[in-house]
């Protein structure tokens, strides 16, 4: 019965175009809202901050204000490619000694050695400076047109309505409900009857304290978020909580702009995130596999090196880097192109599924746990220290053909981004398959070293092949629950200047809206 349903189960998405840009979200209210906003005459910059805003409205288990995340933006008028990092940075007074380890595994995303009461990963000892907001403003302010208040104003309306309870939203609160209601603002909101909500057409649900948030911070700017009446407001939730964070910290961040890392693959060049990202070690594991790859078609041996590529790239990631995540985080990745040829790719998240599944009464806001990216073990280069940014497995990615914008990529999904970036980059370089094909092209996951695994949508040849190299590799179905791969999207140009967008397509409410 398994074989049978793994062979006719299936699903399918379109790619959608237009010549004045799209927008390639994992939600298709907020690709409507970025794709209005070019609509609007707005770039594919304002559209990515109104997109970013709306995301964190429609989908507060993923992203929101109180999370990080990592910006790339191709602006076509200086014809140069610039990151924006607006990562966690964990409070100037945090104490690593508050984290004592228990020994065993813990549950979380990473599998760290496990911490006293879960405290790197549930409630306020959990939470790091957010810094979405501020990466927003920069965005904005460097590369917008629009105004900070237009860019707000579809987020405000979505939070005025409420979020619909849809059964993606009941499932997303059930899975979370026992985080949850020990937070008593999110208990408020999500389990405002101590149950998940029923998935029931036309029923919304309300967080007042953000509505009123997000229209303060329309009206006050950017930084009232740091250092104005809405941080006196965070800064004394989080006093009150027993969070180490403070007005100090809250002040002193800011989003950085920096330098993408370029390789030269295929011929396109590739720019990508350094540093703390999956940046690297996406050149890492094209370096192995690039060579080994089978030129004449995308069979077994391809799929092979791709595994052998990401399993050399994890090692010395792991190596030298610290990450041991196993996938389960809950980001959110869009990318957004303009018919004047500026690209941006996004990732942003509140790291787990709502984060440190509390959310702060004065301001609605649900805040990320950002501690738990760090190793818990002490004197590892990743591991849990104060005002230290954490590594990180966010990938939004451009790619130049010659000195022409031709793709922005990303995803979300945790370690599993990489692999997927890895084999989308892939399909459409090495092997020029259209990117509707592309996506809907099974793939594989090598993230968890030792053991590969494989869609059983795979010619049997291929399954008989991995499983040969691999011992232990794996089938696992391309599912929306359990997230066995990550959930790219891209958006590119055609040679005719025709701009085109593609998601995944085992997400349900992922979406190409077109301007």
């Amino acid at each position: 019965m398994s074989s049978n349903l793994n062979r006719t189960l299936q699903f399918r998405k379109s790619a959608a175009s237009s010549r004045r840009g799209v927008v390639a979200a994992q939600n298709q209210a907020a690709a409507d809202v970025g794709a209005a906003v070019l609509r609007d005459g707005g770039n594919a910059i304002d559209a990515a901050v109104a997109t970013s805003f709306a995301l964190g409205v429609l989908e507060p288990w993923m992203s929101g204000i109180g999370g990080i995340g990592y910006m790339q933006v191709w602006d076509a008028k200086k014809k140069k490619a610039h990151v924006i990092d607006f990562s966690a940075i964990s409070a100037a007074k945090l104490d690593p000694a508050d984290y004592p380890l228990l020994g065993g595994q813990d549950d979380s995303m990473f599998g760290w050695p496990t911490v006293l009461e879960d405290r790197n990963i549930f409630g306020y000892p959990s939470m790091a400076v957010p810094g979405l907001v501020d990466g927003m403003r920069l965005a904005l302010e460097t590369f917008g047109t629009r105004s900070w208040a237009a860019s707000l104003a579809p987020a405000i309306a979505l939070a005025q309505r409420g979020m619909e309870t849809d059964w993606f939203l009941s499932l997303q609160v059930t899975n979370a409900a026992r985080h949850l209601a020990k937070s008593p603002a999110a208990k408020a909101v999500f389990l405002a009857d101590g149950f998940p909500p029923v998935a029931e057409a036309s029923v919304y649900l309300k967080n007042d304290a953000l509505l009123a948030t997000l229209q303060r911070l329309a009206k006050a700017g950017a930084r009232d978020f740091y250092e104005g009446e809405l941080a006196k407001g965070i800064a004394g939730d989080l006093a009150e909580g027993g969070s180490k964070i403070d007005a100090v910290d809250l002040s002193g961040y800011r989003a950085r702009l920096t330098e993408p890392l370029r390789y030269d693959y295929g011929g396109k060049t590739l720019l990508l995130p350094p540093n703390l990202t999956a940046g690297p070690s996406l050149r890492d594991a094209f370096e192995v596999a690039g060579p080994k790859l089978d030129r004449t078609g995308l069979g077994a041996q391809s799929y092979i090196a791709y595994i052998e590529g990401l399993t050399e790239a994890y090692e010395k990631r792991l190596a030298g880097m610290g990450d041991a995540d196993n996938g389960k985080s809950c980001t959110s990745h869009f990318c957004v192109v303009d018919g004047d040829g500026n690209m941006v790719a996004v990732t942003q998240t509140l790291l787990a599924a709502f984060g440190s599944c509390t959310m702060l009464p004065g301001s609605g806001i649900t805040m990320n746990n950002g501690i738990m990216w760090f190793d818990t073990r002490p004197g590892r280069p990743n591991s849990i220290g104060a005002g230290k940014r954490p590594l990180s497995n966010m990938l939004p990615t451009l790619v130049l053909d010659g000195d022409r914008p031709w793709l922005a990529a990303g995803a979300s999904g945790g370690r599993r981004i990489m692999p997927a970036v890895m084999q989308i980059l892939s399909f459409l370089i090495d092997y020029k398959l259209p990117l509707e094909a592309a996506f809907h092209q099974p793939r594989i996951d090598a993230s968890v070293l030792g053991q590969p695994w494989f869609d059983p949508q795979h010619d049997p040849a291929i399954q008989e092949a991995i499983r040969a190299r691999f011992p232990g590799a794996l089938p696992k179905r391309r599912d929306p629950l359990p997230l066995h791969y990550a959930c790219p999207s891209a958006v590119m140009f055609g040679s005719d200047g025709l701009c085109s967008g593609m998601v995944e397509i085992a997400q349900p409410w992922a979406s190409v809206s077109a301007a």
